[in-house]
């Protein structure tokens, strides 16, 4: 009680000094808080809208064939059954067309929600010759309820413009802009044509929802080969949940560096604090308090600064979720659940408990274990090194947040990996300031009284270089690394693609309809080249032998095995590739089914040459011998296979053709209405449309990681006030010194500012080494993208790093500069 006692007096008279302590520990728990409690609030509302998303509670799903009468009686008899069969088309009204997501939907859908028109509608659904569209679309167009558009060989009045569509997100991912229609509307279209690339889904409702798994595998079983795959609402949207997992996991691990730059601030602060505490201390041991005494009263009174910082930084997290949804809820993929999530910020506040607890025990233990007389004669911070028992403290400290850091993570490996890395580059950090300081400590003094005077600030006894280093040094590299990463993306889109992309890739284009459709598109834009090849899809149902449904670990979750692929077949080695391994087949191969894969397809399968794989197409098992291994060039946008079969027996299926239009820039409008008025039914994607809508991923992407990135550096500004804080009693000595022997303000503002700019300097060569090390990294071997950063983006990022800091250092040092000689001196 009297520690306690003494801890309470102690931090209402000077308490002030632990601020920094506690915004440090804000900012950090902040952003593990805010990111893990939105990561949650997306997840949750997935997981709360998973049946409606789904349309069901068991989605039965196949490509380019419809169910048979026999399936459709087996899935009937489960529950109440819809059906949706989904494809891309064009939609014009008299102008240029426009690339949609056509869905044909049954009397019975939607089975779970309700599906809405906006105010205005002529009737509550299609029906027939009717659609509803997406109000996008209609003001592409230039179209509005009452008028037609045509799609297909049909002509299709506009009933009403779509407000609510309930499972349009677990629809995935899709290019054009809905449109619905009923089944009779989708046959007038006359765009279903055996080779068609569409998916037919069936979903069914259960009177037991949560025998919703071993429904779906019964029904696929059912059928085996047929080509099924099903899904259950905890499935829905999968690519949206794996999107959210992950970005929310890399975050997650950015507000964690966050932190751990936070703890540096921690360390900083404590010192600091304790060092202006030293004669209160020890007049304490003086008096009779031991040193377990003098222990728990520094403790209570970090204590209760941290759990007000992490207090805070909780209130300020759990709140992200209804902040985001405010500010940005229509950018989101779903609206946040809003709630409190208690994992995440019980996370978040262990992590900021254990990040200051390790920090701050070095200048706990000095303060508990140095002797009074020693306190007395100097600052804590002239004790001895670190004991034993001290680092064996730090080591438990350190083994039980790597624990939590990836035992609470998603993916554990990746949370594992950057924990080391980030470790590392921690160490390298502080490596890299304690040869700094020792470095200018060695080097000739300067005849110039201010420069030498700006050096020793650098390296004297007490001097915060080496944790300024670590702090700012990390907040900068990041923030360089993202500047190079974004400028090389950003270059890599608006300049390579274009130039080597072809202006349209054409899908649905039936063989007998070739030759029209060159016609078609050298009328609208001559000497425009032309690439097509055959195309279907099908699922990989087994490797090596091995169902898919059986395989466990890295491999099952492999990208290759989520849903069909688009297979093709071709006697010589197609454009824009390069065999790696194995040989290709004689141009008049017609043997036994031999396949290609792309290499890095093949290294997450598991495959080598001559490994047998298992192609469902059509319902048929295509069992086929891997051939060769191939690397691809998918920089170009150009028709590329991860999966290339030998002519012969795959051509017998029901297939259509894929082409891409390599037309010249400016004839876009014409090749569209040139090819929609020959052929209604070939469906053109424009290559510009493709690389808007990753531009626009990329672009949210970006955005979070520079919001969390802010999150890091405003920790790193905080630990350089902190360290500008902790510094002052010292440079109040020197400014009242040397005012004594003359020195003028200007001069003495000089010396700080040649300080800074020295910090600066080292501080611009250390992000600048770590932050293109690690942007090229992610460029080059990562996204597999040419190295091409604008370097002037990254030479103003540098710049505002050496702004900011000779900027907060100068800010700090005018307090110092005001000191009057007598004043100061009768305080020392």
């Amino acid at each position: 009680m009297i520690a306690w006692r003494l801890a309470l007096r102690d931090l209402r008279r000077g308490g002030r000094g632990l601020a920094l302590l506690a915004l440090c520990l804000f900012l950090g728990t902040a952003a593990l808080a805010g990111i893990g409690s939105l990561a949650a609030s997306l997840t949750g509302a997935l997981d709360a809208q998973g049946r409606e998303m789904l349309g069901g509670d068991v989605e039965l799903r196949v490509s380019q064939r419809r169910a048979s009468v026999e399936e459709t009686a087996v899935f009937a008899q489960a529950g109440r059954l819809s059906e949706v069969v989904s494809m891309r088309a064009m939609a014009s009204a008299g102008g240029a067309p426009a690339l949609i997501d056509l869905r044909g939907v049954d009397d019975r859908w939607p089975l779970i929600g309700r599906f809405r028109l906006m105010p205005g509608a002529l009737a509550p659904r299609p029906h027939g010759r009717q659609v509803a569209i997406a109000p996008a679309l209609a003001e592409r167009l230039g179209v509005r309820v009452g008028q037609s558009l045509t799609i297909g060989a049909a002509r299709l009045r506009i009933i009403g413009l779509i407000a609510a569509e309930p499972d349009r997100l677990g629809a995935g991912f899709a290019l054009g802009l809905p449109v619905i229609v009923d089944q009779a509307g989708l046959e007038a279209t006359g765009l279903v044509q055996p080779g068609s690339l569409y998916e037919s889904r069936y979903r069914v409702r259960l009177a037991q929802p949560e025998a919703a798994k071993r429904t779906g595998d019964r029904l696929v079983a059912r059928f085996p080969g047929a080509g099924w795959t099903a899904r259950t609402s905890e499935a829905a949207a999968s690519g949206v949940r794996r999107g959210i997992a992950q970005l929310g996991q890399f975050l997650l691990l950015v507000g964690l560096a966050a932190l751990v730059i936070a703890g540096v601030g921690v360390g900083s602060g404590v010192a600091a604090y304790l060092a202006g505490k030293t004669r209160i201390i020890a007049t304490l041991k003086v008096l009779g308090a031991t040193s377990r005494i003098v222990a728990v009263m520094i403790l209570a009174e970090l204590g209760l600064v941290v759990a007000g910082g992490v207090a805070g930084g909780l209130a300020l997290g759990a709140a992200v979720p209804w902040i985001v949804a405010w500010a940005a809820g229509a950018a989101l993929p779903v609206p946040p659940r809003l709630a409190l999530y208690p994992v995440p910020l019980a996370s978040a506040a262990g992590l900021a408990v254990l990040v200051a607890l390790l920090f701050a025990l070095p200048a706990l233990a000095r303060a508990r274990a140095v002797p009074a007389a020693r306190l007395l004669r100097g600052p804590v911070g002239s004790a001895a090194r670190p004991s034993l028992r001290l680092l064996m403290a730090m080591a438990v400290i350190v083994a039980l947040l790597v624990a939590l850091a990836v035992l609470t993570a998603s993916d554990r490996a990746l949370a594992a990996g950057f924990v080391a890395a980030a470790a590392g580059l921690i160490l390298l950090l502080w490596g890299v300031g304690l040869a700094v300081r020792a470095g200018l400590a060695r080097l000739p003094r300067p005849r110039r009284p201010l420069l030498r005077l700006a050096l020793g600030n650098l390296h004297r006894p007490g001097a915060q270089t080496d944790r300024l280093v670590v702090a700012l040094g990390l907040g900068f590299s990041l923030f360089v690394a993202i500047a190079a990463i974004d400028t090389s993306l950003s270059a890599e889109l608006a300049k390579g693609a274009p130039e080597k992309a072809p202006r349209f890739f054409a899908v649905d284009l039936q063989p007998a309809d070739a030759a029209a459709f060159r016609r078609a598109v050298a009328a609208a834009a001559p000497g425009a080249g032309i690439e097509m090849v055959p195309s279907l899809r099908g699922s990989i149902s087994a490797l090596k032998g091995v169902p898919v449904a059986r395989l466990r670990g890295a491999t099952a979750d492999s990208w290759v095995l989520r849903g069909d692929r688009t297979l093709t077949w071709s006697a010589a080695v197609p454009p824009r590739n390069e065999v790696v391994a194995g040989r290709w087949w004689p141009a008049d191969y017609r043997g036994p089914p031999l396949v290609s894969i792309e290499d890095r397809a093949a290294a997450a399968l598991g495959l080598k040459v001559g490994d047998m794989l298992t192609v469902s197409v059509l319902g048929v098992e295509v069992p086929a011998r891997v051939a060769a291994l191939r690397r691809i060039d998918w920089g170009g946008l150009g028709l590329n296979f991860a999966i290339v079969f030998s002519p012969g027996y795959i051509q017998e299926a029901p297939h259509s053709l894929l082409a891409s239009v390599y037309s010249p820039a400016g004839r876009d409008g014409a090749v569209a209405r040139g090819v929609a008025a020959a052929l209604p039914s070939v469906t053109l994607i424009r290559v510009g449309d493709v690389i808007g809508k990753v531009g626009e991923l990329l672009g949210q992407l970006a955005l979070a990681i520079r919001v969390a990135a802010g999150v890091t550096v405003a920790a790193g500004i905080a630990v350089l006030v902190g360290a500008v804080a902790a510094a002052t009693d010292a440079r109040r000595y020197d400014s009242v010194i040397l005012k004594l022997v003359g020195g003028t303000r200007r001069q003495l503002l000089a010396a700080q500012a040649m300080e800074y700019a020295l910090l600066s300097a080292i501080l611009t060569i250390v992000a600048l080494a770590i932050g293109t090390a690690g942007g090229w990294y992610v460029v080059v071997h990562v996204l597999e993208l040419p190295w091409a950063p604008a370097w002037g983006t990254i030479a103003l990022t540098v710049a505002a790093a050496v702004a900011t800091t000779v900027g907060i250092g100068l800010a700090g040092s005018l307090s110092v500069l005001r000191a009057r000689p007598a004043e100061a001196l009768r305080r020392l």
